[in-house]
């Protein structure tokens, strides 16, 4: 092949599986990340006090044996593996997930209603081409249980209302139960488990970025350059430090709505359309506490409007290596976004209203010890489904293929990934790239 000067940016999940994919065929690539840590969304941060905690809830639940291989490899075989206990709480009720399946603990006028919803929503056929969220929530688990439960946390987690997103990114998200388990599941107590994580792993030392360092080794990994330039003609990637660097071929995990503006001659019509793509913000405020024992969940969702976090996650169920002996820990992520729900606070002032709304929902004492607080800002978390994305996108992602700008990862291609999802957008992103060095 010719011109081989192949330049990834970001070394998250989608820059590493490029990186890996092109290292496989003898192709050596320089990989930029403007922080001064590598991993992205998928580092992990060691604390003085002991306590260990990633960048946002992260494990491994790929069915694919390959990427299994390839982790548990890349750790020497010593990985925890676990079954997912999860649940909900909704106003003052523990509710095993997913809830649509799991009404019994809900108020009984409540679990009611929803039964007879999910009856008359069972007689109708589901609307093929719904015009948005909502309507297809309500199609299927019809309006109580649509408006009370998926609507709201979606409003939570999405920062956006049900009916002003779309249903693409959906997948196996929401567990569509069969009448016979909607009933079983207000009657009793116990009920099979039908989340679509039902087994998963992670790295028993180190967090989750343990199974990425070797990863890091196909590349040349420069850290601390924020890119600031790009130019497509000219071929050059310039740096907030100074520095320029030309490429042959470019592959890029950077946010969209943060590349076009960099991309020298990008066009109004596409600078437009990259400004109405939305991600999330979010805030994670981590807690180490003196003890294990306060819950049975490896995570909960919160459908509480008036609780600051979405959903809360237990890095010690995940490895007891990622805390010292005998303790517990609580990642909980509080949702924002620029264009829905501007955060107007700093991280760290998120940290007290976190821990008074787990004394408020019973998850720790009033006088709890907690022996570690940080907060940290996540810019760019999860991609919101709006309705414009679904315009917007084709004429982004159409001018980057005319420029020859390869884009990759949940924040290249704009699309919910999970981290082996964006692994193999990324390894995808450098066979095309090869494919183009072929054609040469």
């Amino acid at each position: 092949m010719s011109n081989e000067n192949i330049v990834i940016l970001g070394s998250g999940m989608a820059g590493l599986g490029a990186a890996h994919q092109l290292h496989g065929q003898g192709i050596r690539s320089r990989m930029y990340d403007k922080n001064s840590f590598p991993g992205g969304h998928t580092a992990t941060f060691v604390h003085d006090s002991g306590f260990i905690f990633d960048d946002g809830p992260h494990i491994s639940f790929s069915k694919d044996p390959r990427i299994q291989d390839l982790f548990a490899e890349n750790v020497s075989g010593a990985y925890e593996k676990l079954q997912a206990y999860v649940n909900n709480y909704y106003h003052g009720a523990w509710v095993k997930h997913p809830a649509q399946a799991n009404l019994h603990n809900l108020p009984d006028e409540l679990k009611t209603q929803c039964i007879l919803d999910f009856i008359e929503a069972s007689k109708k056929e589901v609307v093929e081409k719904p015009a948005n969220y909502l309507e297809w929530l309500i199609s299927v688990f019809g309006e109580t249980f649509a408006t009370h439960f998926p609507a709201v946390y979606g409003k939570k987690y999405h920062t956006v209302d049900a009916d002003q997103m779309s249903t693409v990114w959906m997948g196996p998200r929401l567990y569509r139960p069969s009448m016979d388990e909607v009933i079983r599941g207000a009657v009793f107590a116990e009920t099979p488990d039908v989340h679509y994580i039902t087994d998963f792993r992670y790295p028993t030392e180190g967090g989750f970025i343990s199974y990425l360092k070797p990863f890091m080794e196909k590349s040349e990994l420069h850290l601390d350059h924020k890119v600031v330039a790009i130019d497509p003609v000219g071929k050059t990637v310039q740096f907030e430090n100074g520095v320029t660097e030309h490429y042959g071929q470019l592959i890029s995990s950077i946010p969209l709505p943060d590349l076009i503006p960099m991309v020298k001659g990008a066009p109004q019509h596409v600078l437009d359309a990259a400004a109405k793509l939305a991600c999330t913000t979010c805030v994670t405020v981590n807690l180490g506490l003196a003890r294990d024992d306060f819950t049975p969940a490896t995570w909960t969702y919160i459908y509480d409007e008036d609780i600051v976090f979405t959903r809360l996650s237990f890095p010690h169920k995940m490895s007891t290596k990622t805390c010292p002996p005998g303790c517990g820990s609580i990642q909980a992520e509080c949702y924002y976004s620029h264009k829905y729900r501007p955060l107007d606070v700093s991280p760290q002032d998120l940290i007290q209203p976190v821990i008074d709304d787990l004394v408020k929902i019973g998850l720790i004492k009033e006088d709890e010890e907690i022996l570690h607080t940080d907060a940290r800002l996540i810019t760019h978390a999860n991609i919101i489904f709006d309705l414009d994305r679904e315009e917007a996108l084709p004429i982004v992602h159409k001018w980057l293929d005319e420029v020859g700008i390869t884009y990759v990862g949940r924040f290249g291609e704009w699309g919910y990934q999970w981290t082996d999802e964006a692994f193999k957008s990324g390894e995808r992103g450098a066979r095309t790239v090869m494919e183009t060095l072929q054609a040469v």
